[in-house]
C-alpha cells in the first residue's frame, strides 16, 4: 500500500490541533490521503463515503469506540494508529478477530511519566519537601544538612511494577548512585538484574525502601493493593510516590501515615480525581500534590502524534508496526 486513506477520530478539533501542529500535518498529508477537517466524533454520524474508504483511523482521546458497528462502516480498515496510551477504552476485541492491526503510542506518552518520575525521586532525597516546610517556618539550613536521610547518595529506591513506564525509570536511575528495588510477581529476578534492580515482594520494598514510586497498572487485582499494612512497613522520613493511579492506593490508609507526619508523598494521582476542595492532603506540609499532569501535556502531544504517524508510514512501505496491541494485551492493559 503506498498512499492509505487516513481518518481522524477523537474528541475532537481542539484536540487534533493539539497533537497536529503544522510540520506533523503536513507530514500526514505528505504520506496519506486524508481530510483534516474531518474529524470523527460518532462513527454512526460520520459521512459514510469517507469511512468506507478508511484504511487507517488515527485516533486519540476520546474516540468512539471501534465496535462491530463501526467495523460495518469501515470495511477497507487494516490499522487503528492510535495517538495517545490505553486503547481499552475504544478498541474491540472484534478488531483483532477481523484482522485489523492496533497501535499505541504508549512509548511515546511514557517518556514525560519518566521525566516526571524520575524528578520527584531525587528531589525527595533532597527532603524538598520537608526543607521547604522547615525554611518556610525560619529554621535555618544547617538543622537539616547533616541529617542521614538526605542526598541521593546510596538511596535506596522502590520501583513499583516493570511496565513501560517503571522500566523507564530504572533505565534512569541506573545513571545515579541509588540502589534499585523492583516489585513485581511477572519478572524473574534475573529479568529485574538486567534491569538493574533486585527482584523483592512488595512488602519488603516498601520496608527497604528510601524512596517508593508506584508505577503499576490500575487492574481488578491492583486496586487497593497499597494498603495499611504496606504504607505501615515504610520507614519514617521516606516518601512515597503516584504518578500511576490514585485507586491502587488506599487514600484511607495514606491520610493517616500522612497525618502523623512519619512519612510523606508526592502525588500526581489520587482517589477520588480530583480530590474533594477541603481534603486534608492540600493543607499537610508532608504532601505535594499536582493535578495528574505527569503525562503527555502540551507539545509533549507531539510526540505521540509523531509515533503514530510512525505507524502510518510502516503501513504504506509493507512493513511490520514498531508498537503493536495484541488482543491478549487487553487483559492487563490499564
Amino acid at each position: 500500500m503506498s498512499r492509505p486513506v487516513v481518518v481522524l477520530a477523537m474528541r475532537g478539533a481542539g484536540l487534533r490541533d493539539a497533537l497536529l501542529p503544522p510540520a506533523l500535518l503536513t507530514r500526514l498529508t505528505d504520506l496519506a490521503d486524508c481530510d483534516p477537517d474531518l474529524v470523527v466524533t460518532d462513527f454512526a454520524t460520520a459521512p459514510a463515503d469517507a469511512l468506507a474508504a478508511a484504511d487507517v483511523l488515527l485516533t486519540g482521546w476520546g474516540c468512539p469506540r471501534v465496535d462491530a458497528a463501526a467495523l460495518e462502516r469501515l470495511p477497507r480498515l487494516r490499522l487503528v494508529a492510535h495517538a495517545a496510551g490505553t486503547v481499552k477504552a475504544h478498541v474491540d476485541p472484534v478488531c483483532w478477530e477481523r484482522g485489523i492491526t492496533v497501535t499505541t503510542a504508549a512509548a511515546a506518552n511514557a517518556v514525560p511519566v519518566v521525566e516526571f518520575a524520575l524528578a520527584q525521586i531525587l528531589l525527595a532525597g533532597k527532603d524538598l519537601l520537608g526543607a521547604s516546610a522547615r525554611y518556610a517556618s525560619g529554621t535555618p539550613r544547617p538543622a537539616h544538612e547533616h541529617a542521614p536521610l538526605v542526598g541521593n547518595y546510596g538511596r535506596v529506591v522502590g520501583i513499583i511494577g516493570a511496565s513501560t513506564i517503571g522500566r523507564g525509570v530504572l533505565e534512569r536511575l541506573r545513571t545515579f548512585d541509588v540502589r534499585l528495588l523492583l516489585a513485581d510477581p511477572t519478572v524473574t529476578a534475573d529479568e529485574a538484574a538486567r534491569l538493574g534492580a533486585e527482584l523483592v515482594d512488595l512488602d519488603t520494598l516498601m520496608a527497604r525502601s528510601d524512596v517508593v514510586s508506584l508505577h503499576a497498572p490500575l487492574l481488578p487485582g491492583t486496586v487497593g493493593m497499597i494498603g495499611a499494612a504496606q504504607l505501615a512497613a515504610m520507614r519514617d522520613g521516606t516518601t512515597f510516590l503516584n504518578t500511576a493511579r490514585g485507586r491502587i492506593v488506599d487514600h484511607d490508609a495514606l491520610r493517616r501515615e500522612l497525618r502523623s507526619g512519619r512519612i510523606s508523598a508526592m502525588l500526581d494521582v489520587t482517589d477520588p480525581e480530583p480530590l474533594e476542595p477541603d481534603d486534608e492532603l492540600f493543607t499537610l506540609p508532608n504532601v505535594l500534590l499536582t493535578p495528574h499532569i505527569a503525562g503527555s501535556m502540551g507539545n509533549e502531544l507531539h510526540r505521540m502524534a509523531a509515533l503514530a504517524l510512525d505507524e502510518v508510514e510502516h503501513l504504506a512501505a509493507g512493513a511490520p508496526p514498531r508498537h503493536p496491541v495484541l488482543l491478549e494485551d487487553l487483559a492487563r492493559m490499564a
